[in-house]
This record gives structure tokens, sequence and C-alpha cells, in this order.
């Protein structure tokens, strides 16, 4: 990446959380596609991933992109039993709207949006932040996914009692953890990688 796409990206990088789709651009020079190695494809997982900016430069150290896309996957597409698909989503919103990540809160919310079918609620949380008042399901879902994000210790029995009084059983429980822990590390490296950039017009 030149230094004049760094510094137009500075310009008018997008400031305002959003479900609209937004694009990232990376401080260091991504792995370019023709220099990837099996090793490389196998890290990325999914070939299609090859066209994100931001996984070409996590493509770098291969083994570690496998174990991070094998978990963002198992975190939020094994379905089994547990965290409906759209609170697990909720969860990592959350997460990225208190961290600050606008790129992967719209992503998130998106998904959220997409699986609940509640985009206004969503657009609350990225409008208002997580002390949002929705219901208390998400209340829980959001105020939890935020201890976890502040600090794990601030994570207590405290709102585990009061997932469990919104309908949580332990698999759900488990999966809001997992959720928001994830991308609260995700969000910290997203951050000091790159920034968002508008959408890339077609």
């Amino acid at each position: 990446m030149s230094e004049t796409t760094i510094a137009s990206s500075q310009n008018d990088r997008p400031l305002a959380f959003t479900q609209d789709e937004i694009g990232w651009a990376p401080w260091l020079t991504p792995l370019s596609e023709d220099h990837l190695t099996e090793r490389h494809w196998a890290g990325l997982v999914d070939a299609s991933r090859a066209k994100s900016p931001y996984f070409m430069l996590l493509a770098r150290d291969p083994e570690i992109l496998e174990a991070r896309t094998k978990t963002d996957r198992d975190i939020f597409y094994n379905l089994a039993g547990g965290l409906p698909r759209a609170e697990r989503e909720l969860s990592a919103a959350a997460a990225s709207r208190k961290n600050g990540c606008i790129f992967c809160a719209s992503v998130h919310a998106r998904f959220a949006s997409t699986y609940s079918k509640r985009r206004q609620d969503i657009q609350r949380l990225l409008d208002e932040s997580v002390s949002v008042d929705i219901d208390e399901r998400w209340n829980a879902v959001i105020a939890a996914s935020v201890a976890l994000v502040r600090t794990p210790a601030a994570f207590d029995v405290r709102d585990v009692e009061r997932l469990r009084v919104s309908g949580l059983d332990d698999l759900g429980i488990v999966d809001l953890i997992y959720s928001a822990a994830f991308f609260s590390w995700a969000n910290r490296l997203m951050l000091s990688l790159g920034e968002p950039t508008p959408a890339a017009k077609s």
C-alpha cells in the first residue's frame, strides 16, 4: 500500500457506527495473491478470503490465521445448540461498539439484523451505544458482552444469573462468552493494523 492511499483513507474514513458496508485499509502491506503458497491457502481456509486485505495481511502467519478462522467459524456457525445466531452476532456487535471498532461493528450489526429481523433495535445499539435499553434479554446479552470486553474479571455470577433469568441455558452462556471474547480480541487486532474506509465503489 502506498503512502498516498493511506493518507487519502485518513481524510474520508467513516466516523459513525453504521450497518452499511464499509471498507478497511491496512497500514502494513498485505500479501498479494500471486505470492500465496499452498501453506498460505491452507491458512486462509476459505479461498474467497484472498480478496480481503485484512486476511491477506494475517496470511503472513498462516498457521495462526488458520486457527483464528476455524475458531471464528465454530463460534458463529456451529448452531447445534446454545445461543441463536442472531444473539451471537449481537454479542459481537456489542463488543465491537464498546471497543470502538467501526468496521467490525458494521459487519456484525448487519448479521444481527439479518438473523433477528430487528434492524431498528440493532441501529439503536450503534447510535446509543451499549447503555441502550432494548428488552431484558438483549440488555442482558449486551451487558455481559461489555463486561467481558472491559476486563474478563468484570463478568461474574451476577451476569450469569441475569442471563439465566433471561432464558439462556449453559450452552447459550458459553456461546455468548466465546462471541464477546473472540471479538474483544479481534477488534483490538483490527484497530492496531489499519482503519475503516468508505465502501469501495462498484
